[in-house]
């Protein structure tokens, strides 16, 4: 049967497994709009700006293990929602991007809001093309899903030029769906692997990263567990082993435990399982350097080209990371390996995530995420952006679920509104929780209609310090006492809330935040609490603003 090109679109991201797609409607592709107007097979969300579309893709993505959709007009569109593509590479989630383009006649005319697409997204996305056969859909479709979940997920564009979505009469059948390779490590490899470890004195882990799913975090638990390896998680990789575990270290990043950085610098074999150690992860790579000396290094990721672009690998070991945990926890030579540094880095953990149990502010953050810690579900999925406010969270937050943390570590503002939405739609049966900062809250804010459109519960928390605070923690570094730029006024957060239907309180105090979350967790739909904090609480590793200009 022929059908038209937007169509024949659709039914391809129906055969591969789509299930959903976010947008911001344009004229560029109206044709798909009708198109997925009637497709039960996909359930089309309707957002408020393109940066929150691609937001909700892209968390949508790491969630699911599939790229997610999105869908954007052309210029301020496609601008728009670059941020997301930029986010989605440096994370690596599986995404795939849309963008209804001009006419093919038009081209090169500098159009209205004409901009060379492939161009312009070719250095942050996998893969940008633009689609100007009809016939050639399915084609471009099953390439796109295949680029964006393959070796290291990532996001890939296709531009839709207007005149292309309405050809009828289009033959081609859609193409099968993708499944991603499953690279499974040689085991030639995993036995040089397991004697490296064996003869290593004071080994420890980095996990979490490109292709990580539950059952990597299964498997790599249960062979970390059994020899005893402490296991630390790359920036804002969390949820890839459950911090009970007993041999859980802490988190790298921004602000991580000063014990587990020495334990990083000290130990004599590192290995890292799909982590890319970026800038973040390694303290802008001097916690661990690209060469590494005196220290061992196995990587494994299942991208060729990630392994020895940076990091000068002493094993490289290219495979799935699921593959590889199973692999690595059914492994049996005869070798016992049996380490007691795990368990010893696990109690530096439990020490340092412990929230204090006396205030040192009126709204004092650290007994508020003891607060949260006793009233929300432990599996709750946090959804954060970027800002100093999202440390207490990484400190003293139990990600005890999987997925648990939706957080870019590509550290863009704006981000946990809009991944809040796709986790709730993703997980209507758990807890979600929207955590952000003044400044990063109102960079999306607006998906909070998205939320009461489609009578989501979502849990949003505002700390509000009124200023920027990471810039303001560098600037008193660099200039102390001279503020400049990073003061915010601010509306009345609650009352945004309300005004969208849905509850919002105003705390001010430790008592005052219990209260309100109780109250809270006792009610449906979109709750925000909007609390007021004090700007010398600059960060949860303890910076302040007074100490830093005494320093």
């Amino acid at each position: 049967m022929t059908k038209t090109a937007a169509r024949l679109l659709v039914d391809c991201l129906v055969e591969q497994g789509a299930s959903r797609a976010f947008t911001v409607p344009g004229e560029s592709f109206l044709p798909v709009l009708d198109a997925l107007s009637d497709c039960d097979a996909i359930q089309t969300i309707t957002c408020r700006q393109e940066g929150g579309v691609a937001f909700m893709a892209c968390a949508d993505g790491a969630m699911t293990g599939q790229p997610g959709i999105a869908f954007v007009t052309r210029g301020p569109g496609a601008t728009n929602a670059s941020i997301g593509v930029h986010v989605a590479m440096q994370d690596s989630q599986p995404m795939i991007l849309f963008i209804g383009d001009v006419d093919r006649s038009m081209r090169d005319r500098e159009g209205f809001q004409e901009i060379d697409f492939p161009a312009f997204f070719a250095p942050i996305a996998k893969w940008s093309a633009r689609i100007d056969d009809a016939t050639r859909i399915p084609e471009y479709i099953a390439r796109a899903w295949s680029t964006a979940v393959s070796g290291r997920p990532g996001p890939v564009v296709l531009a839709l030029p207007e005149d292309m979505l309405h050809e009828d009469g289009i033959a081609s059948p859609v193409r099968p769906a993708v499944v991603r390779p499953a690279q499974a490590p040689c085991p030639d490899v995993m036995a040089t692997m397991m004697q490296m470890i064996g003869d290593a004195a004071a080994p420890l882990a980095i996990v979490g990263g490109a292709g990580w799913n539950a059952r990597t975090r299964h498997y790599f638990t249960e062979f970390a567990e059994r020899i005893g390896l402490p296991v630390a998680t790359a920036f804002r990789r969390q949820d890839a082993i459950s911090p009970a575990s007993k041999v859980y270290a802490g988190n790298l990043g921004y602000g991580p435990n000063p014990r587990l950085s020495q334990r990083v610098k000290d130990a004599d074999l590192l290995l890292v399982v799909g982590a890319r150690l970026g800038e973040a992860t390694t303290d802008g790579y001097a916690l661990v350097t690209p060469d590494h000396p005196d220290q061992q290094l196995i990587h494994v990721h299942p991208d060729p080209a990630e392994l020895n672009s940076v990091y000068r690998a002493d094993l490289s070991v290219c495979a799935d990371t699921a593959e590889f945990a199973e692999s690595a926890a059914l492994w049996d030579d005869g070798d016992v390996i049996d380490f007691d540094c795990g368990a010893q880095a696990h109690a530096e953990w439990l020490e340092w995530n412990t929230p204090r149990d006396r205030a040192q502010f009126d709204f004092d953050l650290a007994l508020a995420m003891a607060t949260c810690r006793r009233l929300l579900p432990a599996d709750a999925i946090i959804c954060n952006g970027a800002g100093n406010f999202a440390g207490w969270w990484h400190r003293y937050w139990p990600y005890a679920g999987f997925p648990s943390q939706l957080a870019p570590t590509a550290g863009a503002m704006g981000y946990g509104v809009p991944a809040g939405v796709a986790a709730a739609l993703r997980y209507p049966d758990r807890c979600v929780v929207a955590a952000a900062g003044d400044g990063d809250f109102l960079m999306n804010g607006q998906e909070l209609a998205t939320a009461a459109q489609y009578g989501m519960d979502l849990l949003v928390i505002v700390f509000d310090n009124s200023t920027y605070g990471t810039i303001r923690m560098h600037q008193e570094r660099e200039y102390p006492g001279r503020e400049a730029s990073t003061h915010l006024a601010n509306p009345d957060f609650a009352m945004m809330a309300q005004s969208f239907g849905g509850w919002g309180l105003r705390v001010e105090n430790n008592p005052g935040f219990d209260s309100a979350l109780e109250e809270a967790m006792d009610r449906k739909g979109i709750r925000l609490l909007h609390c007021i904090t004090d700007v010398e609480q600059l960060s949860a590793a303890g910076a302040t603003i007074s100490g830093l200009r005494e320093r």
